[in-house]
């Protein structure tokens, strides 16, 4: 089995950074399976490319293919000893070896160049032998959505013997302008949807696995029930539980002991992601400002409804992925808009923890959802770009308040696998008071949602408000 990933980003052989691989090394690495090999075929300035070649031991993975469930390994345990392709296309088994050898590039963490590991470069991925059930159209929908290019060409039976048709393996080629974790952590759950095959048995621990990597675009993918069947071997208890999760938790879950309305009365239930924008757009009628950035603004949901507010003269979104950005400018019908329209809005790709001049000039900053999201050692970075840097008039913060937990059914740690910490409403109200007080703010703290008397409301707001008059432009 083998993976190509080659970039043309200048200098190229940064890719070896990133993949925590060096190019003018040959590393081993065992596998329980067998033995996966990182390989630099060509590293210039110009172009690098990584290959990971994965080589099977049969006899191993016989020896492993009775240690499941009820001593079934594989879905195809009575002929997987004997008859399987697993030595040679990239399956589940090429996912988990993916996923071992790098990890650390998985994660997006690069310490020798960590803006790089957040900003998205050109790259292109070849896998020669990739089984897809459903072909060439399947390849397709599941990776054109997160912003590549699909090359795919079906290997014959036998070249041969043309008339005996194709196989169902795919020659595919993927080209795109994608951050590298993102590009690692789709392949590793695509593999296998492809495939619709894992050489392992699924447990609940699967979901989780699932929502970890799928973090930041399985949510927002129109095929993303089909991935979760496929992913999960179409097992109806954990494709419900991954679905449901996959809507943000608080969201779709109602608060434990909830009161029930007679059955002949219809209650319309407000979605807590709508209160949390219609709480935002409250607050910036009371401020009335004439400029607004969306800190982190994903899909463009917010950036939507401020350009439809009256007053707001300038309007920005910016955001780390680019898929994101596309799909905003996509809902927004940026293609549409006229020339007037267009000089309202600013779409942008940047990063939180590092400096960039275009975050300044707005009276008002929103992270709307965003700060939990961030490596508590990165916290202080964000607060120095955002508040020391940008400097806007107001920032405006919504966060989960982890109090608010206990109240939804079936929850299990933090809301999101995504997130990296949730606040109590002490904790944030510490961390308003403290970033306040280092870059001259006044903090005030709201709440989102039905207050619950012993837990509070489940999202908490912090509106910070500067008391200088530097910095900011209408």
């Amino acid at each position: 089995m083998l993976l190509t990933i080659s970039t043309t980003h200048r200098p190229a052989t940064d890719l070896g950074f990133l993949l925590h691989k060096h190019p003018d090394r040959v590393q081993e690495f065992s596998q329980s399976f067998g033995t996966a090999t990182v390989f630099y075929p060509e590293a210039s300035d110009e172009r690098c490319t990584a290959a990971l070649l994965l080589e099977v031991d049969p006899v191993r993975l016989a020896r492993r293919s009775g240690k499941g469930k009820h001593g079934k390994g594989t879905p195809d345990f009575s002929l997987g000893q004997y008859v399987n392709d697993r030595s040679y296309a990239a399956s589940s088994l090429f996912g988990v070896a993916l996923a071992d050898v790098f990890s650390t590039a998985r994660s997006g963490r690069c310490v020798a160049r960590p803006e790089l590991a957040d900003t998205a470069i050109p790259l292109e991925l070849a896998i020669p032998a990739l089984p897809c059930r459903g072909g060439v159209p399947i390849a397709r929908r599941l990776f054109e959505p997160l912003g590549w290019t699909v090359a795919a060409e079906p290997v014959p039976l036998d070249a041969g013997f043309p008339e005996w048709g194709d196989s169902r393996y795919l020659d595919l080629t993927l080209t795109g302008t994608v951050r590298l974790a993102d590009a690692l952590s789709q392949l590793h759950v695509l593999l296998p949807v492809l495939d619709e095959s894992k050489h392992y048995w699924q447990g609940p621990d699967e979901v989780d696995k699932l929502l970890r990597s799928g973090a930041g675009w399985l949510a927002e993918h129109p095929d993303r029930e089909l991935v979760v069947r496929r992913y999960l071997g179409r097992r109806g208890r954990l494709v419900g539980v991954a679905l449901e999760r996959l809507a943000e938790v608080d969201d779709v879950l109602e608060p434990a002991g909830a009161e029930t309305e007679p059955a002949d009365v219809e209650e319309v239930r407000v979605p807590l992601n709508t209160r949390r924008h219609e709480a935002v757009l409250a607050l910036l009628a009371e401020i009335r400002p004439r400029s607004v950035i969306d800190l982190g603004c994903g899909p463009g949901r917010l950036v939507e409804r401020l350009l439809a507010t009256e007053g707001i003269a300038r309007v920005a979104g910016c955001d780390v992925s680019a898929r994101s950005l596309q799909g905003a400018a996509r809902r927004l019908h940026v293609d549409r808009m006229t020339e007037r329209q267009q000089e309202r809005l600013t779409l942008f790709q940047s990063a939180l923890t590092y400096d960039d001049p275009r975050l300044a000039g707005y009276d008002v900053a929103v992270l709307m959802e965003v700060i939990e999201h961030v490596d508590p050692p990165r916290l202080d970075a964000l607060e120095r770009v955002v508040l020391g840097s940008a400097r806007p008039g107001v920032l405006v913060v919504t966060t989960p308040n982890r109090e608010y937990n206990v109240r939804y059914e079936g929850l299990r740690g933090m809301r999101h696998p995504d997130h990296r910490f949730e606040w109590d409403r002490a904790e944030l109200r510490a961390w308003a008071e403290r970033v306040g007080a280092a870059y001259g703010y006044t903090v005030e703290l709201r709440g989102v949602g039905d207050d619950d008397p012993e837990v509070g409301t489940p999202t908490q707001m912090a509106i910070l408000t500067r008391t200088s008059t530097d910095g900011a432009s209408r």
